[in-house]
């Protein structure tokens, strides 16, 4: 139900962008207007949510530990999974932000017969977040030509590289494909495990299928239903240097791609999307574990409020204790 519901949103955006499209003056709406709006919707929401971070107060040291933690000296720590340094968790968050590392750590627990409890290996989740990310870096990387006059040589390098194969004309750019691939393979991982499916929401589903939409529209426009490019360049810039032109040769599919483009951004701020700005301020990544090196006094402590020790407690609920049968330190 919460898939057909987000499927039946994201069609409902492609019937809004189709019937816009051909309606008098909805070109100038969806190329002219709406982008600008989702851009700063896009830019408002994400600096909003940053600075919203970045106000909340984190007293105490609570980074992810996944290693050995730095003690005595010969005691090898893992300064990389267990940092303990500031460069420590600049690597680990270099390893988190480009390799997912967290992720390749994942493993699975599964109950055998006996009962055992019996942990293995979960890497896939890991491999599909790879092949997803890095096909939209690509695909976002090659866009940029539509946007700049003259391209840059990094993007004509890449946008070569991802067509290097040259199957027809025009060729094949494999991050598209594979941009497909990781969407799918992330819906299908929330659709058939249960324990994923039981906890995913409308909200987990509807980025994923809005995504697809987006991919499976430009795939369209470039292999079957063709668009003029020099007419989508046009516009583009125009966009990108505020003089928007609405070209008459570019077709209601492109349309349809540039509106879900800019229902992504808008809707981007505001959902789990985010995780993409949230992972540098993080206090489980970017805290080093070093509590065993530096003493951290919370900040709120009220220094009229003296500390109360066990012994203390102990001493006050003694007797209670004592009735309900547990264990005390001093009879």
């Amino acid at each position: 139900m919460k898939v057909l519901q987000s499927l039946l949103l994201v069609l409902a955006l492609i019937v809004i962008a189709l019937v816009v499209a051909v309606i008098p003056g909805g070109q100038t709406l969806i190329g002219k207007v709406l982008p600008y709006l989702a851009f700063a919707v896009f830019i408002g929401g994400f600096i909003a949510k940053v600075v919203g971070w970045s106000r909340s107060p984190v007293p105490f040291r609570i980074p992810t530990t996944a290693g050995q933690e730095e003690s005595l000296p010969w005691i090898k720590p893992n300064r990389f999974d267990n940092p303990s340094t500031t460069f420590g968790v600049i690597v680990r968050m270099l390893l988190e932000v480009t390799m997912f590392r967290s992720l390749f750590r994942n493993t699975k627990a599964e109950i055998h017969d006996g009962p055992k409890l019996v942990y293995g290996s979960s890497k896939y989740l890991w491999l599909f977040a790879l092949i997803f990310h890095y096909s939209f870096l690509t695909v976002v990387i090659r866009h940029l030509r539509l946007f700049l006059n003259p391209v840059p040589g990094f993007v004509q390098a890449i946008s070569f590289a991802d067509g290097f194969l040259q199957v027809g004309s025009p060729s094949v750019m494999i991050s598209g494909l594979t941009l497909v691939l990781g969407v799918l393979l992330l819906l299908l991982r929330r659709m058939i495990r249960p324990q994923v499916r039981y906890i995913s929401l409308v909200n987990d589903y509807f980025p994923l299928l809005l995504i697809l939409s987006i991919a499976v529209s430009g795939i369209l426009m470039r292999y079957f239903l063709r668009v003029d490019i020099v007419s989508v360049k046009q516009l583009i810039v125009g966009l990108a240097t505020f003089h928007p032109v609405i070209p008459g040769q570019v077709g209601a599919i492109f349309f349809v791609h540039l509106f879900l483009v800019c229902c992504l951004m808008a809707y981007f701020p505001f959902s789990k999307l985010m995780h993409m700005g949230g992972v540098f301020l993080s206090p489980t990544r970017n805290m080093a574990n070093n509590s065993r090196k530096v003493r951290h006094i919370n900040p709120w402590n009220d220094p009229a409020i003296k500390p109360h020790s066990y012994a203390d407690y102990e001493d006050e609920f003694r007797e209670f204790m004592k009735e309900a049968e547990i264990p005390v330190e001093k009879e």
